[in-house]
């Protein structure tokens, strides 16, 4: 086998991309990667999932400085912030993973190409690099390009003012007054950062809550506690456009007919994501996309290409790094003749607000609207002893099961660590547990997690310290 031949030729290097080469290399095949950027990790760990999550972090402990420290005795004065020291710990955090994930590449012998990959028929993948033009030849290829940010028509990206995630991670200084388009998770996570940065945040949401993927009742905690830490949120509000008044930025919207102004110095748009398949060559080897831009695949995560397979958020389904990781593990088994196997069902929705919102499978009207008779528990973590202690009572566990067979058919939790404690509930409903199940599993005391467990036990109207 030459130089450049392999079995397996993976294009992008994000979580599915770089997960898939690394199982490849586990299972024996001679692995390629190829990556656009000159920094493997894609966009999770480079400019999503990973820099946010350390904002997140490093100004929910200066929020807790400013706001929370004294009722515990800690007397905290003369608080400051230095953005860029705040930056510069994201970008350290940011720098350790991509090393870690280019080390993984040599340990596991996969061999990395930086250049714009495309398909170029017959196995082949043609690799645009600074040093000139590479060829590939691949008995396997698969397509893990990721997403980008969905740019609205009217209000176009211009890096300075309207920014995408990828721009509101990197601000030089905190902006007076900021507007967010869309209150999913990109919105609430960062709206969140720069309000405790001491911005004026504006989220603007079309549709009636915030959160708008869980249940009404998550969605309703969720506004209100955030309101409380400084976002502004205006629902059932549609932006029409951005305008230059008296040397002001004016953000326009319209809610029930009636025009609304925004002062903006900044303007964060995160209104959802597209597949990224740009430059791929989809069409010289005869690859179609659905009306959404994704490219459909069948169980085996196959295209229409022999030898050609997709993953990730260039695929249906959510788009989510864990989703991806858990398609490239099954796609390159299926490769090479296991059982591979993806349970679409079970796979957990996180937003890192403080609190945290999580959950797992069907929210209950969804459940209902699938034709499900259910039956719901809930319990609050202000009965809980850990979350008493640790000044964490906002939030509650919700289990929804089936009436007829008890079988877990989602949860959902607002609360700290909420991301953390989903995972309980995954492992259940993965192996099909039901409602008793968890409640008859023992929690450690005293833990949040325990709230979960009580949440199960109230789906039966057994709940021990709840009235």
């Amino acid at each position: 086998m030459s130089e450049n031949n392999f079995d397996l030729v993976v294009i992008g290097s994000g979580p599915g991309g770089y997960v898939a080469a690394i199982r490849g290399a586990q299972l024996g095949l001679k692995t390629a990667l190829v990556e656009k950027e000159s920094t493997l990790g894609g966009t999770c760990l480079n400019v999503g999932c990973i820099p946010s999550k350390a904002l997140l972090h490093s100004t929910e402990m200066y929020h807790f400085a400013g706001h929370g420290a004294t009722a515990h005795g800690l007397d905290l004065t003369n608080l400051s912030i230095s953005i860029e020291k705040l930056m510069a710990k994201k970008d350290k955090t940011v720098a350790q993973l991509c090393g870690g994930i280019q080390h993984l590449m040599k340990a596991n012998k996969i061999k990395v190409f930086n250049g714009l990959g495309m398909l170029a028929g017959n196995g082949k993948v043609h690799v645009n690099s600074k040093d000139g033009e590479l060829h590939l030849n691949g008995k396997h290829i698969i397509l893990a390009t990721g997403s980008s940010s969905i740019e609205l028509p009217f209000l176009k990206y211009d890096g300075e003012t309207v920014v995408s995630s990828t721009e509101a991670i990197a601000f030089d200084k905190v902006p007076a007054k900021l507007a967010v388009v869309g209150a999913g998770a990109i919105g609430l996570e960062l709206g969140s950062v720069w309000a405790r940065l001491g911005a004026e945040v504006n989220v603007i949401e079309f549709l009636p809550t915030v959160a708008p993927t869980y249940d009404k009742d998550v969605s309703k905690m969720a506004e209100r506690l955030l309101k409380k830490q400084g976002l502004n949120f205006h629902l059932k509000t549609k932006v029409t456009g951005l305008k230059q008044s008296k040397n002001k930025q004016i953000l326009t919207a319209e809610k029930s007919g009636k025009k609304i102004e925004f002062e903006v110095d900044k303007v964060l748009v995160a209104v959802g994501r597209k597949p990224y398949t740009d430059g791929l060559g989809l069409k010289t080897v005869g690859i179609t996309t659905d009306e959404q831009g994704r490219i459909p695949v069948d169980a085996h995560f196959k295209t229409s290409a022999a030898g050609i397979y997709a993953i990730g958020d260039v695929i249906p389904g959510p788009m989510l790094a864990h989703k991806a990781e858990e398609e490239a593990v099954a796609c390159v088994e299926r490769i090479v003749g296991q059982a591979g196997h993806v349970n679409y069902d079970v796979i957990p929705n996180v937003i890192y607000t403080e609190p945290e919102i999580a959950s797992v499978g069907l929210g209950e009207a969804d459940a209902k609207a699938q034709g499900f008779e259910t039956k719901t528990g809930k319990f609050n973590f202000a009965g809980n002893g850990r979350a008493i202690a640790s000044d964490a009572t906002d939030g509650f566990a919700k289990v929804i099961a089936c009436k007829k067979t008890d079988r877990i058919l989602g949860v959902q939790l607002i609360g700290k660590g909420a991301s953390e404690l989903i995972a309980s509930a995954v492992a259940h409903m993965e192996y099909g547990g039901s409602a008793e199940d968890l409640a008859r599993t023992v929690h450690a005391h005293p833990t949040v997690s325990e709230a979960i467990k009580e949440a199960a036990l109230a789906v039966d109207g057994n709940a021990l310290h709840s009235a």
